[in-house]
């Protein structure tokens, strides 16, 4: 008699399978097509998408909203900026965040219940914005490419996921092993804990890579020297001009803000498309750390 290969399925576990597949299908669709949406949108002309037949193709195929966000010149010098934020801020904030996490996954050091607990404190009550800004103020740092680098940079919410995750990978053995060998606290950082974590360090970095890359708040209340600003306070500055030369012209001639109205819809979704993308390209270099990283910081510790 020949053997079967393959494990018999029984129609219960059938079922649960089709529904499952059905549902994780059905939720991708969900969350994926207004991102399909905005994407055609973009090369799409207004008047179809403003009628609602734009649904899954293009229609009447036009770079009318990317033409109109380039134009701006000072779109490249928000890119420049912003890289520069996103760059040192990330390096930075993995750095920080990294060492605290550490000193704080270390049963020896003294007080770090206390610290700890200071650092959630800050999650849930802070100084407002008035206290923030005459800080800032005080510290020279006002219209200062330092201030946007460091903004962002730390948060507490990083340092407990790395502290978790280093206090449940690293074991007091491993250390006391590499203190035989007479390798101290710094080595032991940067030639041990380090190469060992590279999940946490891709997850981390992601996460505020992302932050720094979608901020313009702290530009928009700290930076007066336009030559500064950061991709995102460009880029709300375009759709700001938009909507503004749409109802100075709404008073004049009716029609041509109507066509101007439809432009603006299509601008949006290219500023959408155009402040996403690049963050978006550098997902599937980390995608492999990063759900061994999230789930191994918050479950462990």
């Amino acid at each position: 008699m020949k053997k079967r290969s393959k494990m018999q399925v029984s129609w219960d576990d059938r079922v649960f399978d089709i529904v499952t597949w059905a549902f994780l299908l059905f939720f991708i669709v969900i969350v994926m097509y207004p991102l399909y949406f905005v994407v055609i949108a973009s090369f799409s002309d207004p008047m179809y998408v403003n009628n609602g037949q734009l649904v899954f193709l293009p229609k009447g195929i036009t770079l009318m909203g990317y033409r109109r966000v380039f134009m701006d010149k000072r779109i490249l010098s928000g890119y420049l900026n912003t890289l520069i934020y996103t760059g040192c801020g990330t390096v930075f904030g993995v750095c920080v965040t990294m060492l605290a996490g550490y000193s704080l996954s270390r049963k020896d050091l003294p007080g770090r219940n206390i610290i700890m607990m200071l650092f959630v404190f800050t999650m849930y009550f802070s100084g407002g914005m008035i206290p923030m800004y005459l800080v800032v103020k005080s510290l020279n740092l006002v219209n200062t490419r330092l201030l946007m680098v460091l903004l962002g940079s730390v948060s507490v919410y990083n340092i407990i996921i790395t502290r978790s995750f280093l206090a449940g990978n690293m074991s007091d053995d491993l250390l006391d092993a590499a203190r035989i060998d007479g390798c101290g606290n710094a080595r032991f950082f940067v030639s041990i804990v380090l190469p060992l974590s590279k999940a946490i360090v891709a997850v981390i970095a992601l996460y505020i890579a992302v932050v720094h890359w979608n901020s313009y708040f702290n530009a928009m209340i700290f930076m007066t020297d336009e030559g500064k600003y950061p991709l995102q306070l460009y880029l709300r500055e375009i759709l700001l001009s938009a909507t503004t030369t749409i109802n100075t012209t709404t008073e004049t001639d009716p029609e041509a803000a109507m066509r101007l109205q439809q432009m603006g819809q299509v601008i949006k979704y290219g500023v959408i498309v155009v402040s996403t993308v690049p963050i978006i390209c550098v997902y599937p270099f980390v995608q492999k750390y990063f759900v061994k990283g999230v789930m191994i910081g918050s479950v462990k510790g």
